[in-house]
């Protein structure tokens, strides 16, 4: 099964992670909004490329279960990933703001 990490996911995902080291794959399938194998393909990948650690735990039910640790490397993905998030957000904001003056001046032509 072929998963793409769209921008949004991994800055989703490393934001989360960053914050909350012990989230099951589980709470963050349903805070990002995704598919609980995507979250575990997106875990993997992003330990396959160093930008995570996984270290294993007991929880509080007594089964084992893993802290996702950032890396160096995974904290310089997460500035990178954050600062072309933060663009492409403001990039829609301005377009926004654009068609809301366009259609204000429509509605004043009328």
């Amino acid at each position: 099964m072929e998963h793409h990490i769209t921008d949004e996911v991994r800055y989703k995902l490393l934001k989360y992670l960053g914050e909350h080291p012990h989230a099951s794959q589980r709470e963050l399938a349903k805070e990002l909004g995704v598919s609980l194998g995507k979250v575990n393909y997106c875990l993997h990948a992003f330990i396959d490329k160093g930008l995570l650690k996984a270290r294993n735990f007991k929880n509080s039910t007594n089964k084992v279960a893993y802290a996702y640790v950032l890396t160096p490397r995974g904290i310089e993905e997460k500035i990178s990933v954050t600062r072309a998030f933060l663009s492409r957000k403001i990039a829609e904001y301005d377009s926004l703001q654009e068609e809301i003056a366009a259609l204000r001046a429509e509605m004043d032509l009328k």
